[in-house]
């Protein structure tokens, strides 16, 4: 059977499921192909964002009543996992009914594969279909990197996708890489009171920020328990019903062993197209294997868009959701819209507590040639923070000496990812910090800290 639509969009992510209803308003016939029906949503509803920051909560309130009782923490961790059963299911069906009860919209469950660069093959559990369409977008998202050690393929190890539905707490807990996927996750089981050590085969603690920031998260961590071994690879793993998961590692030129009850692996994700057949529609991929796309995320077939995580951008729902706003600002606005328009992006690490940012790191601010000031400021410093008894972090913000803008923020505390949002629409504007520094906020509230912050800025 074919099918003939003037969209055709492969994967259910925030772009994909954002575009097709808007798409058939405007009168276009849309085709959504969805390989699982446990992903319609894409992968922030069902695997990533809401499933995870769910438990995330669950967590800190479990670490702050302090249990040590096996059994009672047991409890509160399958009551968690039933919770956020819960509400992925709940947000699952409501994605799905909003699109396919858009008229015009048909969703197909079945695994896509190009035939020719217009042509998709559909293969579902009734048989295979062809769909024929003017315009394709693909939105098929990323997996993670499964890396090559010898006995991976235990069944006490996980992707990221698959602990989450991990039935029993594990009292010890190895986490094999040093990502932000690795440290959130680590927090989670670490706050239901499992023993968590993290294995990172680099020498720097979250590298991609500022040492000092680094080091805070690095002491907060261990204070609650978790433990981080740098410059630590794993070798070989080996699963016994006796002694549970061994772990082989290299180290420092010395060899160890790890013995716990399970492994996340936590090294990376790539593009989910290996199913795709790009070859056959002659598109492009990057050299990380992602599909090529231009500034309006095209690829180097023009009817063909690549959105979310396939594209190698940031791997956030939100950039997502930004890549359906530049698809539809090419049709139905100025067209002007592009990805270089990001260029103060935040991001938030579900960590207990949180750790946000926006904008140039003082590290990256020196290498770009800046003359900067800098602030610093203990979360300790809230009383907002004290109320809650959070009182954990620090702030910091980087400021050009120059022009007084404000280049970057970062905050490592309770609420950060809200307060984060604040600071980035201020950066947009583009005045001084002093505007920031002496805005009114709330009191008590965390966004205050904004003024004590930037008031220890020296003109």
């Amino acid at each position: 059977m074919k099918h003939q639509t003037d969209a055709l969009i492969i994967g259910f992510g925030k772009a994909g499921k954002t575009l097709a209803p808007f798409l058939a308003q405007q009168g276009l016939k849309v085709i959504v192909v969805e390989r699982s029906a446990h992903m319609y949503g894409g992968t922030c509803i069902n695997v990533g964002c809401i499933p995870t920051k769910a438990l995330a909560q669950q967590a800190h309130l479990a670490a702050q009543q302090g249990i040590r009782d096996r059994a009672v923490r047991q409890e509160l961790y399958a009551q968690a996992i039933r919770e956020k059963d819960e509400l992925v299911s709940l947000l699952r069906n409501k994605n799905l009914r909003l699109v396919q009860d858009q008229p015009g919209v048909t969703v197909i469950t079945g695994i896509a594969s190009f035939e020719t660069a217009h042509l998709v093959r559909v293969e579902t559990e009734l048989g295979s279909l062809l769909v024929e369409a003017d315009r394709i977008f693909i939105n098929t998202g990323a997996v993670p990197v499964i890396p090559a050690i010898p006995g991976i393929e235990s069944s006490k190890v996980y992707t990221s996708a698959e602990i989450l539905d991990l039935a029993k707490l594990p009292e010890r807990l190895a986490i094999i890489g040093g990502g932000y996927i690795g440290f959130e996750f680590a927090s989670i089981f670490a706050g239901f009171g499992t023993q968590v050590t993290i294995f990172e085969q680099g020498e720097l603690f979250l590298p991609r920020e500022d040492q000092d920031i680094a080091a805070e998260v690095q002491k907060v961590l261990e204070h609650k328990g978790i433990r981080i071994q740098l410059q630590t690879g794993v070798t070989q793993m080996e699963d016994h019903e006796e002694t549970g998961l061994i772990l082989h590692l290299s180290s420092s030129n010395r060899s160890e062993e790890w013995k716990g009850d399970a492994a996340l692996i936590a090294t990376g994700r790539k593009a989910n197209t290996d199913e795709l057949n790009l070859e056959a529609a002659g598109i492009n991929k990057t050299a990380r294997g992602f599909i090529q796309v231009d500034e309006k995320l095209q690829t180097n077939q023009p009817h063909i868009w690549a959105l979310g995580d396939v594209n190698g951008g940031p791997q956030f729902t939100y950039i997502s959701l930004d890549d359906y706003r530049i698809v539809k600002d090419q049709w139905f606005g100025s067209g002007h819209r592009t990805t270089l328009d990001r260029k103060f992006v935040p991001y938030s690490v579900f960590i207990d507590p949180p750790l946000s940012h926006v904008g140039l790191t003082e590290s990256e601010a020196l290498k770009q040639g800046y003359h900067v000031k800098v602030a610093q400021l203990p979360v300790t410093a809230s009383t907002r923070a004290r109320q809650l008894k959070q009182t954990e972090g620090l702030l910091k913000a980087v400021i050009d000496a120059e022009t007084k803008q404000l280049l970057g923020f970062t905050m490592f505390g309770v609420e950060s990812s809200e307060v984060v949002n604040i600071v980035s629409v201020f950066i947009r504007s583009g005045e001084p910090y002093t505007v920031l520094r002496d805005t009114i906020f709330t009191h008590p509230s965390m966004a205050e800290l904004l003024n004590d912050l930037l008031s220890l800025i020296l003109d």
